[in-house]
């Protein structure tokens, strides 16, 4: 087998654009032989894009049809673990667009069954793909920053209209989404947050329902993490302000590194900190440090992603992202949603069931949601918008 034959779960706008992706050619390892969406519409869509696609109206039936070896999902994040699992029980391999679920009980469960079944589970973080953050997690790994003491992430540059908000009656809904912000556009910096810095041991958040829009989840998010060796991490992010900011800053023992406006500095000190504090006879000198710096232009995420899980599947190649990563980062957005329910502080791994009756009564008592209007992007706003937007 020279290509994995796929099907796509949902081709909306995100289904659509993976589906372009392998038509440009993108993808020379994938070839998407079938497609299923409950929208009529859709599916004349996509089978005007590629005459030879099998259009299915019903997901199980695509799924038992025979045509396809692997499943991209890009439905609302609910329906991610249903279709994941019915994927895993007929031995096809799973690649989902994030969050992998609504919480992290969901994916747990989608882990556990794609390991019994014995197929290849990835999760579509293409943001792991820019070389920027590539390059500071291999210098906070390696341990090149010292002692890791802090990150703080300011990620404001996801601003979004009441049009945007519309668009769709599952569009920042309890019950359609699962949440606002935090699982609609920041499960990638989530992830990078856990992939470079590692996983904080519990958080304090703050999380604003409808504080610039008119809808019932949050659009506006502070979240304070503490970790075992005493570094800590503050994540702000919110669709309500523009011109937003994307500046990420991590500090350690040996350093500092900034990732902003496309590029990474890099400040080195010439002795560790911690030594230098304790050993200076001057009260107000600072080590010296070097300074490099690092740019380099970003493939296209997702085609990178979507080719890698090819190899996976074809090669045995590593997945840049397997399901286990999905856990991690939703682990994250689920304390921090706690932690702003309860008003105290959420350990990490949370409490699941406590998270599920709340957000079971947030569902229950969400109001109706009003004045959807049509919106759609077409796949060049769509491909741009997939960008890391410094």
């Amino acid at each position: 087998m020279e290509k994995i034959r796929l099907g796509i779960i949902g081709v909306g706008n995100m289904g659509s654009g993976h589906l372009q992706n392998v038509i440009d050619g993108n993808c020379p390892k994938v070839e998407v032989t079938a497609v299923s969406d409950i929208d009529p519409k859709k599916l004349e869509n996509a089978k005007k894009k590629l005459p030879s696609l099998a259009c299915f109206d019903n997901t199980e039936k695509m799924l038992d049809s025979g045509l396809i070896d692997a499943a991209l999902i890009a439905v609302p994040h609910y329906d991610h673990p249903k279709y994941a699992i019915e994927c895993f029980k007929r031995g096809i391999h799973v690649i989902t667009e994030k969050p992998a679920g609504v919480y992290a009980g969901q994916v747990r469960e989608m882990n556990e069954a794609a390991e019994k079944a014995g197929v290849k589970f990835g999760i579509m973080f293409n943001q792991r793909t820019n070389p920027i953050y590539k390059k500071a997690r291999e210098i906070v790994q390696s341990g090149a920053l010292g002692k890791p003491k802090r990150l703080v992430w300011i990620i404001t540059n996801w601003y979004r209209t009441q049009a945007y908000y519309d668009s769709g009656s599952w569009r920042a809904t309890w019950n359609g989404e699962g949440g606002g912000v935090l699982l609609n556009q920041a499960p990638h910096n989530l992830d990078l947050w856990q992939w470079i810095f590692g996983m904080p041991k519990k958080v304090r958040a703050f999380c604003a329902m409808g504080k610039y829009h008119n809808i019932d989840v949050e659009d506006d998010v502070t979240i304070y993490g503490e970790y075992e060796n005493g570094a800590t991490a503050t994540f702000i992010s919110t669709t309500g302000e523009t011109p937003g900011t994307n500046r990420l800053e991590i500090s350690g023992d040996l350093g500092k590194l900034v990732l902003e406006d496309g590029k990474l500095k890099w400040w080195k000190l010439t002795a560790p900190e911690r030594e230098f504090c304790f050993t200076s006879k001057e009260g107000f000198l600072c080590p010296e440090t070097t300074y490099e710096e690092f740019s380099e232009e970003a493939p296209d995420g997702h085609s990178t992603v979507l080719e890698n899980f090819a190899e996976a599947i074809l090669e045995g190649t590593e997945l840049i992202a397997d399901g286990r990563e999905g856990l991690n980062s939703l682990s994250i957005s689920n304390a921090a949603y706690l932690s702003s329910w309860t008003d105290t502080w959420a350990e990490i791994p949370t409490d699941e069931k406590l998270f599920e009756r709340y957000l079971a009564e947030l569902c229950k008592n969400e109001s109706a949601k009003k004045n959807i209007s049509e919106y759609s992007d077409n796949v060049a706003a769509l491909k741009e918008r997939w960008k890391v937007r410094w």
